[in-house]
């Protein structure tokens, strides 16, 4: 079963993968991880996969403009938030240093194929203060890619989801992005047209709607709706 995922979602993912295999035997997972845009049009171009989780809506409009989704199988999964965060030991304590001379670079996921970039972008806009950054930032492939380039001190800040946020003991959450201040962080999910695997990636499907499934999201930081 191919599985094209948002990067945001690796770790979660693949426990729930481990706890379905547990109970459903030996399901051979091939999991595609990085930015939802860039998933979204590798199918658009032709590569074989069941099912896409995706963390923003438009790369699953586009596909369902192209009628690559099946239809009646999209549903919202999950939601998230986003944060600003900094290495451990720095001191910034808001938006209004982004623009100070104490701040150098900050990374932010490529608002064109990443949602995390999108709202990220939308969130600097919102604030007023993106003309004066916009020098600053150094786009990344994918929200776990603006992670590390904050862990390993590259950036001196960054917006990426409070789950990555969690999984790092190198940065720290300096504040919660307002959820005005961006569009709603919801995570798609749907079937792909042509799939070759269509009783498994339905019974995965279904899976990934359950409460058992959810309550693995939860525990990753996830909404689940």
């Amino acid at each position: 079963m191919i599985l094209s995922i948002a990067a945001s979602l690796q770790d979660a993912m693949e426990e729930v993968e481990t706890s379905y295999q547990r109970d459903h035997g030996p399901i051979d997972f091939q999991n595609n991880f990085g930015s939802s845009g860039a998933l979204a049009r590798e199918i658009e171009y032709g590569a074989p996969v069941d099912a896409i989780l995706s963390a923003g809506t438009k790369p699953l409009d586009d596909l369902e403009a192209h009628d690559l989704i099946e239809r009646g199988t999209r549903t919202n999964l999950l939601r998230n938030s986003l944060v600003l965060i900094a290495p451990r030991d720095s001191s910034l304590t808001g938006f209004e240093e982004l623009a100070s001379d104490r701040v150098r670079v900050i990374g932010l996921g490529d608002p064109a194929t990443v949602p995390a970039g999108q709202y990220g972008k939308q969130t600097l806009v919102k604030m007023q203060i993106y003309d004066k950054v916009s020098p600053k930032i150094v786009l990344a492939k994918d929200v776990r890619q603006v992670l590390a380039y904050v862990e390993s001190g590259n950036a001196d800040a960054g917006l990426v989801y409070a789950t990555d946020a969690r999984t790092s003991d190198k940065v720290r959450v300096v504040t919660v992005v307002p959820e005005s201040a961006h569009d709603p962080i919801v995570y798609p999910l749907a079937i792909v047209a042509g799939s070759k695997n269509g009783p498994d990636v339905r019974a995965f499907v279904a899976y990934l709607n359950s409460r058992a499934a959810k309550a693995v999201f939860a525990r990753h930081g996830f909404i689940a709706d």
